[in-house]
């Protein structure tokens, strides 16, 4: 995957992902078995949940009624949250707790059009009162006018433009561009989007779709839909297969997860390939001289992927009806990458560099599977921050695949492709205890990473994940040493990777929208802590901690786990693209200086918080600077934490955050801020 262009007011990706993923990009797929009888409690792993806040296994029959629930009160729903007239709400998805909350989840259209970024999550009581809205955007859908200035044949073209720039193989579009709503980032925008088929320069299938604004012909975004991503297998050893004998034939056709098939494409790039067939049910020979290794592998995969969703979260398939997917094997020729693609359902392995390495290890296809669970619950728009939070969810999900297998020949751990020999000398393609390791990816937030490759700004959400799963520090697992840095400087406890799992899980499902981006993941995470352990406990805690360990949010009880805050609640207007405005705080009864790790928390709303400049102001009005100016940082909000060096300052006296924005388009407000002083 090539990174997304990082221009002013273009870093959000459209709601909708049309397509696909890759694991050098690498993505996802899940096969499905029927779920069946009364709704129960997920078999949760973790141990201690709150089995109020666990979400219920429910039946086809169960979701479908409850999906058609849903469907006949949309009306009524989008009434109640305040939509507009033109404004309709779309079905997506439906999960049911225990204690009878639904967490529906919608997309939206505006006078029939579609709006990306127009996705959103509304909690329901079990009595049917509202709870909570979670949207992609917080802006008022409105456009002055549904007429294009902009033909559909010019902003074909200009797509076309962009999509040679790329490396596209292909010279039309795979369809005719539609009319949308641009709501992903700034004001609310008519928009064509555009949609460019056939390869990638590397040999990847191009989903690039263009979204171009239709008054003016400007491109407002880009991104790439394709996301990248008894059997003798090659990397784990001999496994028990499920398939299917007809007669005297065996196929690759898993009938009790939801028909999974695997496929051998041969080397080909298109179509279904041909089903996995033979006389005999012993699959493969464990090397790449027998094309059916791949073929075991891949199945394999997708069995164990199957179970994993299913035993751990109660999900039965991708999108949770019991459905397949299918598995394509032997793609191209040295081929370096496998991919989800939503178009057919499916997941696709390439056989590496001389056809040497298939891409089917058995992380590998839990990433690629991934993709498609959260194509089909979040819809993580794959560019920019919500991009990397889709890679590292197929990462982390990948990682819980292969403890979850406890296969011996490809024991768990927190590497990524270890088995595949990507880079052509033994060592993995992703860390995650330290994800700097492979020479790219990024061990922390900053203002920045959204501007990355998604497979770099994976790296601070996948060192999250280890830190809450296994704390900070030395500590060898399965026989791997892993050292895990912090920002701060601050040790992080784990609470187990089982916990881990079912926390970020719930956020995806019932919290992230396709807009999510790193402050909003920790709200999300946070608010699925609290539901599944409580707010109390050393899990809530937890994942304060390791949020803070990679540089977003502030430490349980601020700073270094305690000290003494002082707030003000006044709020303050930010004019747009004006002069700076100040807020007060002050501070007595203190004595001596200041300390050298003083806690600065703002809590400002600002859509694009790039545009804002950010000091604090000491009594003796010398001036420390928090944030600089960011034209990439097109992020909602600013509520981090920023440690200051404040030790030539005394403590008592008028303490000023000082806030300007540098840009137009938005406005915003200093809701609180506050300063403690460890």
């Amino acid at each position: 995957m090539r990174s997304s262009s990082s221009r002013r007011r273009t870093s959000h990706t459209p709601a909708r992902r049309a397509a696909a993923v890759a694991l050098v990009g690498v993505s996802a797929l899940l096969a499905a078995a029927v779920q069946s009888g009364a709704a129960s409690a997920v078999p949760v792993q973790a141990g201690n949940v709150d089995l109020a806040h666990v979400a219920m296994k429910l039946s086809p029959s169960q979701r479908a009624e409850l999906l058609r629930d849903a469907d006949t009160t949309k009306a009524d729903t989008a009434r109640a949250i305040g939509l507009g007239a033109q404004e309709k709400l779309v079905v997506r998805d439906v999960v049911k707790d225990a204690d009878g909350t639904v967490h529906t989840r919608y997309e939206r259209t505006y006078a029939g059009l579609p709006v990306l970024g127009g996705d959103l999550v509304v909690d329901t009581a079990k009595s049917g009162q509202t709870q909570r809205v979670i949207k992609a955007t917080s802006a008022t859908i409105k456009v002055a006018t549904l007429a294009p200035a902009l033909t559909a044949a010019t902003a074909e073209q200009k797509a076309l433009s962009v999509a040679r720039a790329e490396g596209s193989k292909k010279t039309d579009a795979d369809h005719a561009p539609r009319k949308v709503i641009w709501a992903a980032s700034g004001t609310p925008t008519l928009a064509y989007e555009t949609v460019i088929g056939g390869f990638q320069d590397d040999g990847t299938p191009n989903q690039l779709h263009v979204i171009t604004d239709a008054a003016t012909g400007k491109e407002l975004f880009r991104y790439q839909g394709i996301e990248t991503g008894v059997g003798n297998t090659q990397y784990s050893g001999q496994v028990t297969l499920t398939t299917t004998q007809s007669g005297s034939t065996y196929t690759l056709n898993d009938g009790s997860r939801g028909g999974h098939k695997t496929y051998n494409l041969n080397h080909g790039s298109s179509g279904t390939g041909t089903l996995f067939s033979q006389s005999n049910d012993t699959w493969g020979n464990g090397t790449t001289s027998n094309a059916a290794t791949a073929g075991a592998d891949a199945h394999y995969g997708a069995q164990e992927t199957w179970d994993f969703y299913k035993n751990t979260f109660g999900r039965s398939g991708i999108k949770n009806d019991g459905q397949a997917a299918y598995s394509r094997v032997h793609y191209g020729n040295s081929y370096v990458n496998a991919f989800w693609d939503d178009s057919c359902f499916c997941m696709t392995y390439g056989d590496g560099s001389g056809n040497a390495d298939p891409l089917t290890a058995l992380d590998v296809a839990g990433h690629e599977m991934s993709h498609g669970v959260t194509s089909n619950t979040a819809g993580l728009n794959y560019s920019g921050e919500s991009g990397g939070l889709n890679e590292a969810t197929s990462d982390i999900m990948g990682t819980g695949v292969e403890f979850y297998a406890n296969n011996s020949s490809d024991v768990g751990d927190y590497l990524i492709g270890e088995k595949i020999n990507i880079n052509g000398d033994g060592t993995p393609l992703r860390y995650m205890d330290k994800p700097s390791k492979d020479g790219s990816s990024k061990d922390s937030w900053y203002s920045g990473l959204g501007g990355l490759d998604v497979h770099y700004s994976s790296g601070p959400a996948n060192h999250f994940f280890y830190l809450l799963s296994e704390g900070s520090g030395a500590k060898v697992i399965n026989g791997v040493s892993y050292n895990s840095p912090t920002a701060d400087g601050l040790p992080v406890t784990g609470i187990g990777r089982d916990k881990a799992l079912q926390i970020w899980y719930r956020a995806l499902t019932t919290k992230f929208t396709s807009t999510t981006n790193y402050a909003s993941a920790r709200t999300g995470t946070l608010a699925a802590a609290g539901e599944l352990y409580g707010t109390t406990g050393a899990e809530y805690k937890a994942v304060q901690d390791a949020w803070a360990a990679i540089a977003v949010g502030s430490r349980s009880g601020g700073g270094s786990g305690g000290g003494t805050s002082y707030e003000s609640t006044t709020k303050v207007s930010i004019p747009d693209n004006g002069p700076a405005v100040t807020s007060s705080i002050t501070v007595s009864g203190r004595t001596g200086n200041a300390p050298n790790n003083l806690q600065v928390t703002p809590n400002i709303t600002h859509t694009w918080r790039g545009d804002l400049v950010i000091d604090l102001i000491g009594p003796s009005g010398t001036a420390y600077r928090l944030k600089n100016f960011s034209s990439s940082d097109s992020a909602d909000n600013v509520t981090d934490t920023y440690t200051v060096n404040a030790s030539s300052e005394t403590a008592n006296g008028t303490w000023k955050l000082r806030v300007q924005d540098q840009a137009a388009q938005d406005v915003g407000t200093i809701n609180s801020w506050k300063i403690t002083f460890p």
